[in-house]
């Protein structure tokens, strides 16, 4: 029998509701992070890539890549908020971005269907982690890529504070961020080797992982 934790598909609190409106207020507030992952993605592109977002949440890298007219932009989140948040953002933004809601861990796409993957910030709360890069690979076209960007379980507390006092948000929601992060995200976070595991078991064999103060990248390939 699947657990509770199998059949939703993530871990920890469900992003509905008042608290996916709140998230997506607070995130935009780090617009110019998103603007400079964007251009690091849209470095790798050919013009007319087709592109997917996995758990894009209010859809802020999905609109900075499909405001650059180069691509073919889909975003999938397994929050129906997130899906509508995204869709209101992306025609206010006066681009077309296709937003679906979907399991990362059974994704509603034919295989082979894009050139570039990518998952910021959401990666540790998917429950079937091995199940999701399986997807990716499944998706992605022969010699395809995937990028995943997130929290490294082993930042600091330090440094993961002096990264939310850099955020400029309120005394309340700056207190907010820092508990979260604390007592939630780096809880679920991966460390380096967590994902050379993961990716030693996936489809893809392998993974290329950069590291920075919290965060770390992992660059995979079909």
């Amino acid at each position: 029998m699947m657990t509770t934790k199998e059949t939703k598909g993530y871990i920890g609190i469900g992003m509905e509701g008042f608290i996916a409106d709140w998230y997506a207020k607070i995130t935009l507030k780090n617009i110019d992070a998103f603007r400079a992952d964007a251009k690091k993605i849209a470095a790798q592109l050919q013009r007319g890539a087709q592109l997917l977002e996995v758990a894009p949440g209010p859809g802020y890298l999905a609109i900075e890549l499909a405001k650059m007219g180069l691509y073919h932009v889909t975003g999938l989140d397994i929050s129906a908020r997130f899906v509508e948040i995204a869709q209101q953002n992306a025609d206010q933004a006066g681009v077309g971005i296709d937003f679906r809601q979907g399991d990362a861990s059974r994704m509603p796409f034919e295989a082979g269907s894009f050139d570039f993957i990518v998952c910021r910030a959401a990666f540790k709360n998917f429950s079937r982690p091995v199940d999701a890069l399986n997807e990716m690979h499944r998706v992605l076209k022969p010699g395809g890529k995937a990028l995943i960007i997130d929290l490294r379980g082993d930042a600091s507390e330090d440094d993961i504070n002096q990264e939310v006092l850099g955020m400029g948000l309120s005394p309340l929601n700056t207190w907010i961020t820092k508990f979260t992060f604390k007592h939630s995200l780096i809880k679920r976070a991966y460390k380096r080797a967590d994902f050379e595991q993961m990716a030693a078991q996936s489809a893809f064999g392998h993974a290329t992982i950069t590291e920075d103060k919290i965060g770390l990248e992992v660059c995979l390939e079909k």
